[in-house]
């Protein structure tokens, strides 16, 4: 019997794009991207606030975070692990967790529980493929650039839905994503603070 109303599978909409691979840098960084900032996980840190890049990933490849991709330069292309690998840096960073953390932690995590990690995470949010907006730098034309739409990141808010604001490590709060704290300038960090302040009282 199936419930109404019930909440997409994070884990079955993660793997879905695994058909979808492999893609160029660009893209995996576009996409990325486009995730994160579409499941509503609002970090502290601004570093951890920025999306990846071209270079931020190749810089996770030298660091041993990411492993490194088939084919080199211009050719080289990444896949679902490399996918998988950029999200959970991007979500272990958003809670505090520093790149030695990170080099220790990725060491011994198996690729099915990264993959789940971080569907847990990014929630019943996570959007398929096709409905990611790719931000200010077109995709490719090819077959990776079946994951993305052609809304901006900015298209209105669909009714009901959340955003997650990371307040501390184990410490999260769901906030109407159309509340007016999030078209104010600095309004999310100036919650935040408001929130953590009161936690250490």
């Amino acid at each position: 019997m199936t419930l109404p109303n019930a909440l997409p599978d994070p884990l079955a909409a993660l793997r879905a794009y695994r058909v979808l691979a492999p893609w160029g840098l660009r893209d995996l960084a576009a996409l990325a991207g486009g995730v994160l900032e579409a499941s509503g996980v609002i970090p502290l840190s601004a570093a951890a606030r920025t999306r990846p890049t071209e270079r931020t990933i190749r810089f996770y490849v030298a660091r041993g975070l990411v492993s490194p991709p088939e084919g080199r330069g211009t050719a080289a292309m990444y896949g679902y692990k490399h996918f998988l690998q950029v999200l959970a840096i991007k979500l272990r960073q958003m809670e505090g967790a520093t790149l030695e953390v990170l080099t220790k932690e990725f060491a011994e995590v198996a690729g099915d529980q990264l993959e789940r990690r971080v569907a847990s995470v990014l929630g019943p949010q996570l959007p398929p493929p096709g409905e990611v907006a790719h931000g200010e730098s077109a995709p490719s034309r090819g077959r990776g650039a079946r994951a993305f739409s052609v809304a901006h990141p900015k298209a209105p808010t669909p009714a009901g839905l959340h955003r997650r604001l990371v307040v501390a490590p184990g410490v999260e709060l769901l906030v109407d994503a159309s509340h007016p704290v999030f078209d104010t300038p600095g309004g999310e960090a100036a919650l935040i603070s408001a929130l953590r302040a009161a936690l250490a009282r």
